[in-house]
């Protein structure tokens, strides 16, 4: 365990953490929606500190990321929890695996070991990915700032529902990051999620005015986020609020977790899409799991 950052105490051993915009209040021996950090005596503490669940070595455009180092590899890692609980998640045996009250696992990493590996592999960067790296931030900003040290990249692949005060301590240190989207105010975070639109727009407004390298993905699934009219919205916020050479990734929804019984997503769905996004003035488009 490691003492977490960004959290207040409050009376009666409650803390409030301000890590995401979950702003989960914790009443003593019991942990946050994460299900990875946990009040002991009223002090916060993160369970999932140096414990690595997935670590990898990746195309960088599997994040996706496709006008960042393109063509170069970035070593990968994860540790395990989540801000969100979406049914359709496609690393749930990760993101999900200590809920609600399992013991969080992994394998012992330093953030020092991170960033040896990364230079062994001649990666140019780092990714924190895979779960959500807002809810390991202790362990992705160590290992950030060591990579920053040895000249190599950094990259969150995100929900995007981390708190001001966390965007505040990481973009210092952070180059690029790829967004999950899922679209704006038509209730699908509230009720898939557990979560709300407007922090991540707002978010990604912050990122992109920072000069974070910022590309969007949005898993189109059916019945959910698939139509017309909502994919149209999304087009319009990335090309008219963040700009038009945001690039964004239309990838095709595949049955996972709670949501098996789910069909593909129909590959004319994505095309719908990038038309839309054509006629918003974005110009980069990208339809993932297409083949």
């Amino acid at each position: 365990m490691k003492e977490a950052i960004l959290y207040l105490k409050l009376d009666d051993n409650k803390v409030n953490c301000a890590v995401c915009n979950q702003r989960c209040i914790i009443a003593e021996g019991k942990k946050g929606i994460c299900g990875v950090r946990e009040n002991h005596q009223g002090s916060l503490y993160t369970l999932n500190y140096g414990k690595t669940i997935a670590a990898n070595i990746d195309p960088i455009e599997k994040k996706p990321l496709y006008h960042f180092l393109p063509k170069t590899k970035i070593y990968s890692f994860a540790a395990e929890g989540c801000n969100f609980r979406c049914p359709w998640c496609q690393n749930w045996e990760i993101s999900q695996r200590s809920k609600p009250n399992k013991p969080v696992e992994g394998i012992e990493i330093s953030p020092e070991e991170h960033v040896k590996r990364t230079l062994a592999y001649s990666c140019l960067s780092i990714a924190y990915t895979y779960s959500e790296p807002t809810i390991y931030v202790e362990y992705a900003l160590d290992t950030m700032k060591l990579a920053r040290e040895e000249g190599l990249k950094n990259v969150w692949v995100s929900n995007g529902y981390m708190s001001r005060e966390t965007l505040d301590t990481i973009v210092p240190y952070l180059d690029a990051a790829n967004i999950d989207f899922k679209g704006p105010n038509d209730g699908i975070y509230e009720e898939y999620c557990g979560g709300k639109a407007e922090p991540i727009m707002e978010n990604l407004k912050y990122l992109c005015k920072a000069e974070v390298h910022v590309e969007i993905t949005t898993l189109v699934i059916p019945g959910i986020n698939d139509k017309p009219e909502q994919l149209d919205k999304i087009a319009q916020f990335i090309a008219w609020e963040l700009g038009p050479e945001v690039p964004w990734h239309v990838s095709r929804f595949f049955p996972a977790w709670k949501m098996n019984n789910t069909p593909v997503t129909p590959v004319e769905i994505l095309t719908t899409a990038r038309s839309m996004g054509q006629k918003a003035g974005l110009k980069y488009i990208h339809l993932g799991n297409v083949q």
